[in-house]
């Protein structure tokens, strides 16, 4: 079997269950003066748009959802919905219970591990507070790079970072942005997570041409590594979703 000597995850419906937009949503609606469904619908449409960055910070970049939905709120209730959407999505997101003992027993095995996420500017500010942050050797954020996946300048740029080639690299994703279409094309090997959870996950531009191995669980990365270091996991490999 291969030795990898990095595996690279993606965060949302990876590292995490699945996400949907949750009740929180309401409130940033209100601060802002627009009903819910035109704020999910403006935010659905310009997804990659923010996700890369393009209208500047937080605060900028919620203003120009403003402007989308039609709405003029105060500098105060923007200010006010930025912290609102920050809670919010941070209240969408549950980690996987296997996801630290799998990024702890990889390291363990002195295989690095990474993140390579299409996120807007909630994800960058609270990643440090999760549980997974440090066992992560390197962070790759499309909100902060300006591209989003598949390009491949977010893959170079975690290989860049663990100063390694594609090759030496696994990416595990669910297979959201054509992600793992775009890693194999920046040359690394690709494995689609697809977790019974996911059937419910909110997903933009699905890879649905992509037809490479599936796991149904995050600890079943272990068993794609050499057998010395999959022996050394310990109990690890019976964690559960």
């Amino acid at each position: 079997m291969p030795r990898y000597q990095a595996v690279l995850f993606d965060f949302f419906g990876t590292l995490t269950r699945c996400v949907q937009r949750g009740s929180a949503h309401r409130t940033i609606a209100e601060l802002l003066g627009c009903s819910t469904e035109t704020l999910i619908d403006v935010l659905d449409r310009s997804y990659y748009q923010r996700a890369s960055g393009r209208f500047g910070n937080a605060e900028a970049t919620l203003r120009w959802v403003c402007g989308q939905a039609g709405v003029h709120p105060s500098d105060e209730a923007v200010r006010a919905a930025v912290a609102s959407r920050h809670r919010a999505v941070r209240a969408d997101t549950r980690l996987r219970a296997e996801a630290v003992p799998v990024l702890a027993a990889l390291r363990g095995q002195g295989v690095r591990t990474g993140l390579i996420s299409d996120c807007t500017h909630e994800l960058p500010a609270f990643l440090p507070q999760l549980a997974v942050a440090p066992l992560l050797d390197v962070q790759v954020f499309s909100v902060q790079v300006g591209r989003c996946k598949p390009d491949s300048a977010l893959y170079l740029a975690a290989c860049h970072r663990l100063d390694l080639t594609p090759a030496d690299c696994l990416y595990v994703g669910d297979g959201g942005s054509q992600e793992l279409t775009g890693a194999e094309r920046a040359g690394m090997t690709a494995v689609r997570l697809a977790a019974p959870d996911l059937t419910g996950h909110m997903v933009f531009n699905a890879d649905h041409g992509w037809d490479g191995p599936a796991l149904t669980s995050l600890t079943e990365v272990l068993d794609l590594l050499d057998p010395v270091g999959v022996a050394s996991a310990g109990g690890v490999g019976g964690a559960g979703c």
